[in-house]
């Protein structure tokens, strides 16, 4: 019922003692992440303050105040786990749904408090190991992070964080062979797509890139979706042409 209140965001926010007793109700289940002891209650009771914490990232009155106070920050442990059982992840796709609701809106100063703190890394372990669904958010994550120019540039700056990244996004491709997923792919082609503007990126592309998406029979389940189709053969023929010049079919 979140939607119907539309001020329950600053109401949160500003009331005292309420955002303290969510960060208290987040910091009691950190004894059961390792070694992994979380019962589906207490994922449940962690994810509902979650929740809540969600709607004062998704506000734009309380967004900044959020990062400000580094909240954020206390939602890391949880996505640093691996445990794939159910309790485990719903608690890291709740996690990863407040940072979404962080980079939904372009904002620079959001972007630069996530590669400040090194999200990164905890977005690609999700991708390595989540469920689809944890997958695609956590796609979605470094899909907005890279369409910041700080993003692009901060993951291109040196071959070890783009090659972690294509490395990763790899290894996604090579697993929907078996496991399809429509959504998953198209995160997965705006991520190759713009680190194709990138001379260098674009370059180590023309290496890299998986061989699948040149395959019709494998991106066949795009038929469609029309913009993502777009998506890639625009990448293709950046990737091909290597002047970065690829511009989408009519």
């Amino acid at each position: 019922k979140r939607e119907q209140f539309p001020d329950l965001a600053p109401f949160l926010w500003h009331t005292p003692g309420v955002v303290a007793a969510l960060l208290q109700e987040i910091v009691a289940i950190y004894s059961l992440l390792s070694p992994p002891s979380l019962t589906a209650h207490a994922s449940n009771r962690v994810c509902n303050a979650l929740a809540l914490l969600q709607c004062v990232a998704s506000h734009h009155d309380t967004r900044s105040l959020f990062l400000q106070a580094h909240v954020p920050l206390f939602l890391y442990p949880f996505l640093n786990t691996v445990s794939k059982t159910r309790p485990f992840e719903y608690l890291r796709l709740t996690s990863l749904g407040v940072i979404g609701a962080l980079v939904k809106v372009d904002d620079t100063d959001v972007i630069n408090f996530l590669l400040s703190t090194e999200i990164i890394p905890l977005c690609l372990r999700t991708m390595e190991m989540g469920s689809e669904l944890s997958k695609t958010v956590a796609t979605f994550i470094v899909q907005k992070i890279l369409l910041d120019e700080t993003g692009l540039n901060y993951i291109c700056a040196t071959a070890e964080r783009f090659f972690a990244v294509g490395a990763v996004l790899q290894n996604m491709v090579n697993t929907l062979a078996e496991q399809p997923s429509v959504r998953l792919l198209k995160h997965i082609i705006r991520c190759y797509l713009r680190l194709s503007d990138n001379p260098r990126a674009r370059e180590a592309l023309r290496q890299c890139l998986p061989e699948l998406l040149r395959d019709a029979n494998f991106t066949a389940c795009l038929k469609d979706d029309r913009i993502t189709r777009q998506w890639l053969a625009q990448l293709l023929q950046t990737v091909n042409t290597g002047d970065g010049s690829g511009a989408p079919p009519p």
